[in-house]
């Protein structure tokens, strides 16, 4: 049977679901927590402390973390950290029944569900390739849907769902991101198990973290994808930072409109993620990912310059489609091509890259509200997209793409792609400018949140476009 007929496997329905129950959760937390900072200050650099707070853990532990889920087995590792962010929840929840919330705790709540997302994401990427057998086509069809499910909860429905439980109180929001936790935690309990990777030797956790990086940095197909979110997160953050304060000081927006305003990017993502594949076949995924970078660059151009909400809500839907098309294409391609005991190592030093770059997008956001206007940290982010797109065009061209999917195309397991030189130890990757494969990032085998995601996989602090810009 071929990929492209081929069913999904029983557990995916039940990887699915969790995705749409945690994803809502998310949605509402999203929407809750920039407006509960938002009851507390109105300071943009304190706002964006509490914006950087959940991508911190990526920017101390991303790489060692890859390394442990290398390691670990990656169902359990999934499960048992939902159900801590679970509990760790009712601390703010209680805070906030209370009326004790302030900055520094919600940057603190931030930064631990930051930490849980680190090894969830990282392990419900390296889990999908193997529960779907490393199929490039079943790969992108199960991003397709994951994105999709997780833009139309995250995105769609919890933003205005999240607004309307502030209202009726600040803990409630929190409860309620609580609750999809645990459900999502019970539900991927009962996937099934997969193997644990192959053990290499006895080497020491920081050479086997050192080892993924040098992978994603010696492949310019992979430093290509990961530079893509890495400058996307300088930019969405800087925009996101501000974005409440944008709305209500220059375009009008309430409480409630600001849920909808964030409601018209997750419908650009449904619709993104929707016409990925057919983007990918048409252009190449290649020119696809290009098409997409330079359309978010012009929609956050056409925010900036907005004066209504109608007109940045058309903004955030455009730039929304881009981003829900580049997660599914970007990280259906690495999960392709990266191979199985790598898997954890790559995907989190990719999204290590992005996730340390959002801090600075949050402060940079912040500094240029406090220092210019309101606007400057929306135009200076469209210029960041617009050069990141000139800069990684021919770093994931169609032709490294196909170079690097026929390495990889297995000639006796997914981790042993047709190069013949290909390295038996992760440690010497084989050189990308090789003259039989220019690229050389053959080696490889796909992996959020969005980026997830991101969310970034399940549930990512940052989505990966705004986010794990995958």
């Amino acid at each position: 049977m071929t990929s492209g007929t081929r069913k999904f496997p029983a557990g995916f329905g039940r990887l699915w679901t969790a995705q749409t129950v945690s994803s809502l959760g998310d949605g509402v937390s999203h929407a809750a927590l920039p407006l509960l900072a938002l009851t507390l200050t109105r300071e943009p650099m304190a706002l964006a402390a509490v914006t950087a707070a959940g991508t911190l853990p990526w920017l101390l532990f991303g790489v060692l973390g890859g390394a442990l889920v290398d390691r670990w087995d990656r169902r359990r590792t999934m499960w048992v950290v939902d159900a801590a962010r679970a509990v760790l929840l009712v601390i703010p929840a209680a805070a906030a029944a209370l009326d004790l919330l302030s900055i520094p705790l919600l940057a603190a709540v931030a930064f631990v569900l930051g930490l849980g997302g680190l090894f969830f994401d990282t392990a419900a990427t390296a889990y999908l390739p193997d529960l779907l057998g490393r199929d490039p086509a079943l790969l992108e069809r199960a991003n397709s849907r994951l994105r999709g499910a997780q833009t139309a909860m995250s995105g769609f429905a919890g933003p205005p769902v999240g607004s309307a439980l502030l209202a009726v109180g600040r803990a409630v929001p929190l409860l309620t991101d609580a609750v999809s936790f645990m459900l999502s935690a019970l539900l991927v309990r009962t996937l099934p198990a997969m193997p644990r990777p192959v053990p290499e030797g006895r080497e020491s956790l920081l050479r086997q973290a050192r080892a993924g990086a040098s992978y994603v940095f010696r492949d310019r197909l992979l430093l290509g994808l990961a530079l893509r979110p890495a400058v996307g997160n300088i930019a969405f953050l800087a925009v996101e930072t501000v974005l409440a304060l944008f709305a209500h000081d220059r375009l009008g927006i309430d409480t409630y409109g600001f849920g909808l305003l964030l409601t018209a990017e997750a419908t650009g993502g449904l619709l993104g993620a929707g016409i990925a594949s057919s983007l990918g076949r048409r252009l190449g995924t290649g020119t696809a990912l290009t098409c997409t970078a330079a359309v978010e660059g012009l929609a956050v151009l056409g925010l900036a310059a907005a004066t209504n909400p109608y007109v940045a809500g058309a903004a955030l839907t455009v730039c929304g489609a881009g981003m829900g098309a580049t997660m599914v294409l970007a990280p259906s391609l690495r999960q392709a091509i990266v191979p199985a005991r790598l898997m954890g190592r790559v995907a989190s030093t990719s999204r290590m890259l992005a996730m340390c770059a959002a801090p600075v997008g949050a402060f940079l956001g912040g500094w240029l509200a406090t220092t210019y206007d309101i606007r400057t940290p929306l135009y200076a982010a469209a210029v960041l997209l617009l050069a990141m797109t000139a800069v990684t065009a021919t770093m994931t061209s169609n032709r490294r793409v196909e170079a690097a999917l026929r390495a990889a195309a297995p000639a006796g397991g997914p981790d042993h792609p047709a190069h013949p030189d290909h390295p038996a130890h992760p440690d010497h990757p084989a050189h990308p400018d090789h003259p039989a494969h220019p690229d050389h990032s053959a080696h490889q085998a796909h992996p959020d949140h969005p980026d997830h995601p991101d969310h970034q996989a399940l549930k990512d602090p940052v989505q990966e476009g705004a986010t794990d810009a995958v």
